[in-house]
């Protein structure tokens, strides 16, 4: 295997680049090579990017050739990563088609791969390191350097470039980073401070604009100036201060990390945001899981989702979040349930496998008795999978009844009868019922299962098991509703909210929770028709079939259930910018109650058709829920303005919460969501929640939205209309 030499100088660090073994192929004499690497800090950048010369591409190309970084030894922060890319650059003339032309010559991205300088024992490191690169993914938005990437080698070694790194011994003796508690008291003692009126009212003007992330000069300058004052007054507002830290200077990071040692403790919903893989800090990730210890076990697994994404950007597999969140999952079985599943749904995943199959392992051996319970859980979803193989192949045509058949098999029935859900490990699934159990017609054709439960009185349990789609952005939207409706709790307001069960249990597969006594309003304007083309139009079919399923009183009560949740959901899809919108996945409970379902597009992503936007409003708000909110009378206007109420109401109480929203969504960033990777994509989020607004402006501007909703709502019908007709002619 060909080396590339990193070799590190005595008070610079540099290397020196050799060899590179390639992964084959066919090259012509115009196509050079060159490695790009750069020292990180989480996200910023500590010294300009190195380049090397360009080499012929040959089986082993080699670089004799010493690259330096323009920083000291002594400056590099304890978390410093190595981020190396290797790209092809194509001669002008020779240039691939859909390549840039204001570039002289094009650069085609080949592999990345990052390291830390430091080990996990705080030593610098020194001798040969062989790194088995990741293959680039051409993206016109990211750079060739992938800071944010995993420094996990490429477990795919057979088809991965590999990298030899050589790191000098720069010293004859071992070096360490120092630890904090040898810092002397005189390097932490900075010089006191001066502070003028004009810029305590600045500093002010900063820490109250949640909105602020980037920062010119001089505010920089007074952030630091300020330090004492910003942990003493506005505490909340350690990340501000850590994104204007100097990384690159020990002296400020000794005084940064002198700082946090007393930084009063931050509520956990605060900490939640120092996670991110800007703040990779040991000190800052300690303090961080200080403040987390504080959260209740509802609360932890409200934010379970992503303390299990932010595990990727840790750098060792030993650190402070990965034992704070086995001692919980020891602790409480119900946290232990839902640590298992969301590791074991990404245990694919290459760069991750290690890290989360150790985990895995970890939290079985420590709960033995918790392991036969999850194998029982998994054997079932295996067979499920089986099954849904089978109908989806179409090699066997398979209709509900063969379905109920092959459930009735002792293997079948065996896997399939008493476990514990998945999509909550409080239910039991006793004996599944065959004859109520069917595959729906979507593309994927999920399973419909039903279940008697020991726990559930008189009724059935139904659980929907989707093989084929990835439902990790359907369970982040709907762990969103579900936030969204605890805080309005808090404030006491209950907008009847149903953020149903949805658990991603492995690549592309895992659970839906089946809510029972519903249905589509596709449904049911369409057996409230004559036809397709007009039951989208059918404004008193809600109405209607509400009235049959709530005879004389019951009827106002479904109509206030109706009208709290629609005005949830009105809100929480604006927000959240839920996209297609139409009347097969919007639902009804026969108690009222609205939901929406199929959460395929979030972040203002709308469906287009043939280049033109099909969903033109802010939110669905047709004259038919005006029609039941009225009660069906043309002039009650008293029901819909406390409709309208119900709406503000809830949307100021996000919108005081819109950091923690924002926050959330931002370390879901290492998801790898197609609609979720940077904050540009986030950007819609803090747009929609009015973030850096006064409340007065938040407001006005989602009045503008609600009248928007209202006044156009007539494109809502004839986008359903179409997607109606579409649907009934499809083959």
């Amino acid at each position: 295997m060909g080396p590339i030499f990193i070799v590190f100088g005595m008070t610079r660090p540099g290397f020196e680049l050799t060899t590179y073994r390639s992964q084959g192929g066919h090259y012509t004499s115009k196509i050079t090579l060159v490695v790009q690497a750069g020292l990180f800090h989480g996200s910023e950048l500590l010294c300009k990017v190195v380049t090397s010369s360009e080499v012929a591409v040959s089986s082993e190309p080699l670089w004799h050739q010493k690259l330096e970084f323009d920083i000291n030894v002594a400056d590099l922060p304890r978390m410093s990563r190595l981020c190396f890319a290797l790209y092809a650059v194509f001669d002008k003339a020779k240039k691939p088609r859909g390549t840039k032309k204001k570039n002289k010559k094009a650069d085609c991205p080949i592999a990345w791969v990052n390291t830390m300088v430091f080990d996990y024992k705080d030593q610098l490191k020194t001798g040969e390191v062989l790194l088995s690169a990741w293959p680039s993914v051409p993206d016109d938005k990211s750079e060739l350097l992938n800071s944010m990437g995993t420094v996990e080698k490429n477990p795919n070694v057979d088809s991965a470039a590999g990298l030899l790194i050589l790191f000098p011994n720069i010293r004859p003796h071992p070096l360490y980073y120092p630890p904090l508690d040898k810092i002397s008291e005189k390097e932490t003692n900075g010089d006191a401070a001066v502070v003028t009126k004009e810029e305590h009212t600045k500093l002010k003007e900063i820490m109250d604009n949640k909105n602020y992330t980037e920062f010119f000069e001089d505010e920089k300058e007074l952030l630091w100036k300020m330090r004492t004052e910003v942990r003493d007054r506005y505490p909340e507002s350690l990340s501000k201060l850590l994104l204007i830290t100097k990384w690159n200077k020990r002296d400020d990071v000794v005084q940064m990390v002198s700082l946090l040692r007393n930084w009063p403790e931050l509520p956990a919903i605060h900490a939640l945001e120092l996670l991110d893989y800007s703040f990779p800090d040991p000190a800052v990730r300690s303090f961080t899981i200080r403040c987390l210890r504080k959260l209740s076990g509802d609360e932890l697994l409200q934010y379970l989702i992503q303390l299990v994404q932010v595990l990727k950007y840790e750098s060792y597999l030993d650190c402070d979040l990965t034992t704070f969140l086995l001692e919980r999952a020891l602790f409480n079985r119900r946290i232990g349930h839902f640590l298992f599943w969301h590791l074991r749904s990404e245990i694919h995943v290459a760069s991750v496998s290690l890290r989360f199959g150790l985990i895995l392992e970890a939290y079985c051996r420590g709960n033995i008795h918790h392991i036969k319970l999850l194998t029982k859980q998994n054997e079932a979803q295996g067979k499920m999978k089986v099954l849904s193989e089978i109908i989806k192949s179409g090699t066997q045509k398979m209709n509900a009844e063969d379905l109920k058949l092959c459930i009735r098999q002792d293997s079948y029935t065996e896997a399939l009868s008493n476990l514990l859900s998945p999509l909550n490990p409080s239910i039991i699934l006793a004996d599944i019922c065959s004859e109520k159990c069917r595959f729906m017609d979507s593309k994927m054709k999920p399973l419909w299962l039903m279940y008697k439960s020991p726990w559930v009185q008189g009724d059935l349990v139904g659980i929907i098991f989707k093989n084929g789609d990835d439902l990790r952005q359907d369970m982040l939207t709907l762990q969103m509703i579900q936030l969204m409706e605890n805080l309005w709790k808090k404030e006491g307001l209950d907008l009847r909210m149903i953020p149903y069960g949805c658990l991603s249990t492995g690549d592309k597969m895992g659970f839906i929770e089946v809510v029972k006594n519903s249905d589509t309003i596709a449904n049911i304007q369409r057996n409230n028709s004559n036809s397709a083309a007009t039951a989208a139009f059918n404004k008193d079919a809600l109405l209607n079939w509400l009235k049959s399923k709530n005879p004389e009183d019951k009827l106002e009560e479904a109509i206030e259930e109706f009208t709290l949740s629609c005005a949830g959901y009105c809100v929480a899809t604006y927000v959240l910018g839920i996209g297609d919108r139409h009347n097969d996945n919007i639902m009804i409970r026969e108690t009222g109650q609205l939901f929406h379902i199929d959460f395929g597009h979030f972040l203002g992503n709308f469906k287009r058709k043939l280049g033109i936007n099909r969903e033109r409003v802010p939110f669905i708000l047709t004259y038919d829920f005006v029609h039941v909110i009225q009660q069906g009378r043309t002039n009650n206007s008293e029901k819909f303005e406390r409709f309208r109420e119900y709406c503000e109401r809830a949307y100021k109480i996000l919108c005081r919460n819109g950091t923690l929203f924002v926050n959330l969504f931002a370390m879901m960033k290492a998801a790898g969501l197609p609609e979720l990777t940077s904050f540009k994509d986030i950007q819609y989020l803090k747009d929609s929640l009015a973030l850096g607004k006064s409340d007065e402006e938040a407001l006005k501007n989602f009045k503008v939205k609600f009248n928007e909703a209202l006044r156009e709502s007539w494109k809502t019908k004839v986008n359903w209309m179409m997607h109606s007709l579409a649907k009934d002619n499809r083959p």
